[in-house]
């Protein structure tokens, strides 16, 4: 083999190599793998939307006519993280609580899933659980309501 044929081949593998350690999406649950046609992914996104997004976009995407309408009435995600679900976060963690958990979610219409929040305000750690209600519209999950802290 020449040097020029090296030289080629040589480029090509390092090209790919590069291109393979590009930036790869974050993913979500336990291992970073929950299938995105869940209630739990549903939940997790929308409530990451609340706390790391900069408007309200994403949240009401993911939410219900019901729900649509309560967030556009605070208006920012800081004012639904104080008074929807009293919780403020500077750096949160959402993971779903599923254990014990049977069954397909497939065929359901509604579910309620629990989160547990982790993270941090100013110097305080914070760690909570909340429960959001989730319904099924045009194969698509919503968050129809978050229950108020059940577990004070």
């Amino acid at each position: 083999m020449n040097a020029h044929k090296l030289y080629t081949l040589f480029g090509l593998i390092s090209l790919l190599l590069l291109s393979a350690c590009g930036e790869k999406e974050k993913g979500i649950g336990r291992y970073g793998m929950l299938d995105e046609s869940t209630p739990e992914y549903t939940t997790v996104v929308f409530l990451n939307s609340v706390y790391e997004d900069d408007n309200l976009d994403r949240a009401i995407s993911l939410s219900s006519e019901k729900m649509t309408r309560i967030l556009k009435r605070y208006h920012t995600n800081k004012n639904v993280q104080r008074h929807l679900l009293n919780l403020k976060y500077d750096t949160v963690t959402v993971t779903p609580q599923t254990a014990g958990k049977i069954g397909r979610t497939e065929f359901a219409e509604k579910s309620t899933i629990t989160v547990f929040l982790s993270g941090m305000y100013g110097e305080d750690k914070i760690e909570d659980l909340r429960s959001l209600d989730l319904i099924k519209e045009d194969g698509d999950w919503k968050v129809n309501k978050i229950h108020p802290d059940t577990y004070l």
